[in-house]
């Protein structure tokens, strides 16, 4: 691996993804700032940046003088929710997930900062697999707000990349987990940990997933090699599982056996329909795999928390915090 980066500065430094990170570049030896938006947030050794003005608004004049690192790892977003209360969803999405990642992209350039990873989502491809793992040849079709956002957002990094010169790195990754995890992932571990009776024995799609220190892994390499530069990878860890295997495995690790019934999966998108919630009964049960061969071809890189290890590892931060 040919190395090129000592300094670099993570936005969304205080998220899931971003701690990780932090922790593995500092680990490394490389010198890293966080950009967060309040004082105080103590990032694994991190030296602190905030800013905290809405959608980097100004960055460029803020930027600290003489402050050139060698790499920006963007990973600050408005990310999906389930319920968006917002009156223009797709509207709030773009002046973050486009203005506001051009916002950082323009600021760094304009102090010679030579590359910069962004942090996409396989969302800005599809929702589902089609019954083939998504690469990064596959053409782009994503559907919801947060999705299309991300997509725009790499398509105005190409650009302006190719106007400027600065090196793009994309990164798609799919579900991630890890200690300290939120959201959907959360839920059905409390689920599985209170004993709840869940109508998923029947699903069989298989979905991609991601531990958080495996994608901090690989955006450490995309920051620091050579070869990253330009590219586009989807990162996922080795194996995929179903719904039904997700939640058996979880169950073994908090010691508690998932309680799964045999329903149906036709009868679930029905009562998904009838409830108004199609949308997650489709997250549940169609497949989204990705292939994530590119990255293990180009830059030599392999996950290297293996999947039952980094579920043994949200597991045992969920039974020691819940």
């Amino acid at each position: 691996m040919e190395v090129v980066v000592s300094g670099v500065l993570v936005t969304g430094a205080n998220g899931l993804v971003g701690r990780a990170l932090c922790r593995t570049m500092t680990r490394e030896g490389h010198e890293v700032t966080a950009l967060v938006r309040r004082d105080g947030v103590q990032v694994a050794g991190a030296r602190e940046w905030c800013y905290s003005t809405a959608d980097f608004a100004g960055l460029e004049q803020a930027w600290p003088p003489g402050y050139v690192p060698d790499c920006v790892v963007h990973l600050a977003a408005r990310v999906h929710v389930m319920n968006d209360e917002a009156p223009d969803p797709l509207a709030a999405f773009q002046a973050t997930n486009v203005d506001g990642t051009l916002r950082v992209a323009r600021a760094a350039q304009a102090r010679g900062v030579p590359r910069m990873v962004f942090v996409s989502s396989i969302k800005a491809v599809a929702e589902s697999d089609a019954g083939m793992p998504l690469s990064e040849s596959t053409m782009p079709m994503p559907l919801d707000p947060y999705g299309i956002s991300k997509r725009a957002a790499e398509e105005a990094l190409w650009k302006f990349g190719a106007e400027t010169g600065m090196e793009i790195v994309v990164v798609r990754p799919p579900l991630v987990y890890g200690p300290g995890v939120g959201a959907n992932f959360l839920q059905m571990m409390s689920a599985v940990s209170r004993g709840l009776p869940l109508p998923l024995g029947l699903v069989d799609a298989r979905r991609s997933l991601v531990y958080t220190d495996n994608l901090a892994d690989a955006l450490m390499r995309c920051a620091t090699d050579r070869r990253a530069a330009n590219s586009c990878f989807h990162v996922a860890d080795n194996g995929d599982l179903s719904v039904a295997e997700l939640l058996r495995a979880l169950g073994r690790h908090l010691g508690r056996s998932a309680r799964l019934l045999p329903v149906p999966v036709s009868l679930l998108r029905a009562a998904g329909a009838l409830l108004g919630r199609s949308a997650q009964i489709e997250r549940l049960t169609t497949g989204l795999q990705v292939n994530a061969s590119r990255i293990r071809e180009q830059l030599g890189w392999y996950p290297p928390t293996p999947l039952d290890s980094g579920l043994e590892a949200t597991a045992h931060w969920f039974r020691a915090t819940h």
